[in-house]
């Protein structure tokens, strides 16, 4: 299959590892942005083949292990509200809550349901117009488009009983964060290709300017992720700190300008709380002012709540590269995708999920 294939290729694969070996002098630190990367990291066991002194950490990319507490409990007390539809996408059901989760939720008589695609709530709104239909809109700005999209349409069509609890986050501060917080050894990025596929890379060469940090937007298949430590690690030896594209077959430096465009005609920046990590200045969207009718944390009152997380879950550490999932005491014991303590556990881009999926926990076990 051409464009999967030959991002597969073993010999490939091969000869760039050995270009890698050739050019590292000293110990480099790199963290992969996207969650998508991390399991392709860990699946293809990609860190275990690299030098030892290029020790891959894993981000904060994926969006349902970041979504926040906080929001997670407003979802909670919005689904159990009588007569109401909450809609998601199937993988935030089983992430925990201070009590539940939207899965056990269901199980005891809220209504429940996913959806495949935003506009599936508003189609569903259309259908139920004498209930209240909510759409979870989580994700970082690959996700925004579309998510803008269905408030677009339900404004448009005039759909009094839609709304939408927005969680929309932003990569670029998240990245500033990292890199301002204390004892972090990231010294480059794998560049986060789906973002940079709808956004473009102009906002990320301040980011390298200023921090003295190359990011190399990288794709998803061995071949890709291992070009682009490859180009990473030539740009630390050189002293180097520029944004690069490995992933040029879908990233442009201008990103999707129709995409942004219906993006910022819905959203605007704020501050946004990150699961495990706190508030970020500007790292977030909220609906505009002339769509805060669609706004369901307005319509149902959930403004602020108290939350508790599980002191035992160290997802936080791992979201920002400090620590790895075998770092924690509760993975594979305490917590397993069946009984989860953390979003990263449960989402299919946590990294929890990963080590579990791929049997990095055996290690953990025979210990």
């Amino acid at each position: 299959m051409r464009y999967v294939d030959e991002y597969r290729d073993g010999r490939v694969a091969a000869r760039i590892l050995r270009e890698i070996a050739r050019a590292t002098t000293r110990p480099w630190t790199v963290m992969e942005v996207c969650g998508g990367q991390t399991h392709s990291i860990v699946r293809h066991g990609l860190d275990r083949l690299l030098p030892r002194e290029i020790e891959l950490v894993h981000g904060p990319g994926c969006p349902v292990c970041v979504t926040p507490l906080e929001q997670i409990d407003k979802a909670h007390r919005i689904a159990r509200r009588p007569g109401l539809v909450f809609t998601s996408f199937g993988d935030m059901l089983r992430v925990p809550g201070s009590e539940t989760d939207l899965f056990r939720l269901r199980s005891e008589g809220a209504d429940v349901r996913i959806v495949y695609a935003p506009l599936d709530a508003v189609h569903l709104a259309q259908r139920l117009p004498d209930r209240e239909v909510v759409f979870f809109g989580i994700g970082f700005e690959t996700t925004a488009p579309a998510n803008a999209l269905a408030v677009a349409r339900a404004a448009a069509l005039g759909l009094p009983n839609f709304s939408m609890l927005v969680s929309q986050v932003l990569v670029p501060p998240v990245l500033v964060s990292i890199l301002q917080s204390p004892g972090s050894r990231v010294r480059g990025f794998l560049g986060p290709g789906h973002v940079c596929t709808v956004m473009g890379t102009r906002e990320y060469e301040p980011i390298a300017r200023h921090y003295r940090v190359p990011i190399v937007v990288t794709g998803f298949e061995p071949v890709d992720l291992l070009e682009g430590v490859l180009r990473t690690v030539r740009m630390l030896e050189a002293g180097d700190a520029r944004v690069d594209v490995q992933y040029s077959r879908v990233v442009g430096r201008d990103g999707n300008v129709a995409a942004q465009r219906l993006m910022w005609s819905v959203f605007e920046v704020c501050d946004r709380k990150w699961r495990g990590v706190g508030t970020i200045p500007k790292s977030g969207l909220r609906l505009r002012a002339e769509l805060r009718a669609f706004d369901a944390e307005r319509r149902y009152e959930v403004d602020a709540m108290e939350t508790h997380e599980s002191a035992a879950c160290i997802s936080g550490q791992i979201l920002r590269g400090l620590k790895k999932p075998p770092d924690c005491p509760a993975f594979g014991g305490a917590c397993t995708p069946e009984h989860p303590l953390g979003a990263t556990m449960v989402s299919a881009e946590g990294a929890c999920a990963a080590y579990w999926a791929y049997g990095r926990r055996r290690a953990v076990e025979a210990s």
